[in-house]
């Protein structure tokens, strides 16, 4: 009790310095200030602000919906199909690679108490590389004794990649022969399943036949600084509510490998396993090269190509154990800004192909505006620095309040999500939208370069050859001419 208290009260007196902050630079700007031009600034750059809030506010709006008026109404369908929507089989997949012992264990045993909770004939599959896996899978299974109808399959595979782990897994799968009713979860090895997450979401396929895969609500428990903690939490509240907002169109972007459940019959199509297996992009100046991370995305994609919807379960939840990748909290968020928004970007740039009759005129926008937030997000930042050098440091005074107001409407907007909102939060925001503008720029240019921040692993490449040269020097040539664009753009409008 004493610790909560601590801790609310922590949260309070960081909200007060906040807001403090806030009063301090509103006291600091003159009551009066003119700028020459000002009224054709504000015009141009607030017609933009304009524009980017306006899609926030329709994906929180599309969220709360979802939230609160379409999934309940869903729900109770499900609800009253009874047994009638139990899966014939039920796939409780993992795959796991060089995760801590101790968390390893909450995994496996979370994912062995669920097969034996949900009631139903489970086959947990394990797709595992390291012996010290196999034994601590095989000891808790004799600890927990599961009954008759719940198996195990252990699948050792060779520490090539996950993507590798999983079509193992999805070909042992396959083996079974699944009917349409069959489900598979796939299960990532660092994500503890929560009481019940089976049974809450198995029903929705029976409810919904055209859904070939969903997803669930995410928290986590972070395993580093105050700051990265804050940093996943923030992530996790976004997540859920722009998941809401898809799930209203049953277009969800992401079937997050953390835990997404799938129709058993199509994870075990050969064109489907091909796709996660062996994906790849051909660039009109990278060339053609095969994805290393991203599974996520591939199955996603491969989903919208083969015609089946997507959707999201928001009562249903996960935690995640994560562990930073680095001490430094920016080299952490550079990292894995790196590889998130890789994949996002290398699976946009071909998403897009589909078109709006596959994916929705909504969908299809956001698509799109994933490649034009990048320069907007960083468009007002930039032109209240050259407008303050032009005239006056007070336009960047004002610039910063106004973004302080702002993140703090955001910060509390996010409380809807019913995740924890910290006082950090609207700082953290607005680092997000400048720091990862500015490395989705970066990603942008360099499709080709991957990494797995856990594996540490990259595909190996002939830096000596002339193509790999030719691509190296291309990126950093079209990184300069377009942020020169940018830059000649912003001082034009200022």
């Amino acid at each position: 009790m004493s610790w909560m208290t601590d801790n609310a009260l922590s949260r309070a007196a960081g909200w007060l310095f906040y807001v403090a902050i806030l009063g301090a630079l509103a006291v600091s700007l003159p009551r009066e200030f003119i700028v020459p031009g000002g009224a054709h600034f504000i015009l141009l750059v607030g017609g933009i602000g304009l524009w980017r809030y306006s899609v926030g506010i329709i994906h929180f709006v599309r969220g709360m919906y979802f939230l609160h008026v379409a999934y309940p109404r869903i729900r109770a369908q499900a609800r009253k199909l009874g047994d009638e929507a139990a899966p014939s089989h039920v796939y409780l997949m993992v795959t796991s690679f060089r995760i801590d012992a101790e968390t390893t264990a909450k995994v496996y045993a979370s994912i062995i108490q669920e097969a034996i909770d949900c009631g139903w004939p489970t086959t947990v599959v394990a797709s595992i590389v390291e012996l010290s896996d196999e034994m601590l899978m095989r000891a808790l299974w004799r600890r927990l004794d599961p009954p008759e109808r719940v198996k195990l399959r252990l699948v050792r595979i060779p520490g090539t990649g996950k993507r590798d782990g999983l079509a193992y897994g999805f070909r042992a799968i396959s083996r079974d022969v699944p009917d349409d009713n069959a489900v598979a979860a796939v299960v990532d090895g660092d994500t503890v399943l929560n009481p019940g997450v089976v049974r809450a979401t198995a029903p929705y396929f029976r409810l919904m036949p055209n859904v070939g895969a969903l997803t669930t609500n995410e928290f986590c428990e972070v395993h580093g600084s105050y700051l990265m903690s804050e940093w996943h939490k923030l992530r996790f509240a976004q997540r859920h509510i722009n998941m809401c907002s898809m799930g209203l169109a049953r277009r969800v972007l992401t079937l997050t490998g953390r835990m997404s459940v799938f129709r058993a019959s199509v994870i075990t199509r050969p064109e489907f396993i091909g796709d996660v297996e062996y994906d790849s992009l051909k660039h009109w100046r990278l060339g053609r090269f095969r994805f290393l991370t991203g599974d996520d995305k591939s199955s996603w994609f491969s989903m919208m190509r083969l015609g089946y919807d997507t959707f999201y379960v928001p009562d249903a939840s996960i935690h995640t154990v994560e562990h930073p990748p680095d001490p430094s909290f920016i080299r952490s968020a550079r990292q894995l800004m790196f590889r998130w928004y890789g994949n996002n970007l290398r699976q946009n740039s071909r998403a897009t192909k589909l078109g709006p009759r596959r994916l929705g005129w909504f969908t299809w926008y956001v698509l799109w505006d994933q490649r034009i937030s990048m320069w907007t997000s960083i468009l007002g930042l930039t032109a209240a620095i050259v407008a303050s050098l032009k005239y006056s440091g007070v336009i960047l005074v004002a610039y910063l309040l106004w973004i302080g107001l702002t993140r703090l409407v955001l910060s509390a907007l996010l409380m809807a999500s019913g995740h924890p909102v910290g006082p950090a939060y609207p700082v953290i925001l607005y680092f997000n939208q400048i720091f990862g503008s500015l490395m989705k720029i970066y990603v942008f240019f360099r499709l080709d370069r991957q990494s797995w921040t856990r594996q540490k692993t990259s595909f190996s490449t002939d830096s000596a050859s002339f193509q790999q040269r030719l691509n190296r020097w291309s990126s950093r040539v079209m990184t300069f001419s377009a942020a020169s664009v940018f830059l000649a753009t912003v001082m034009f409008i200022v």
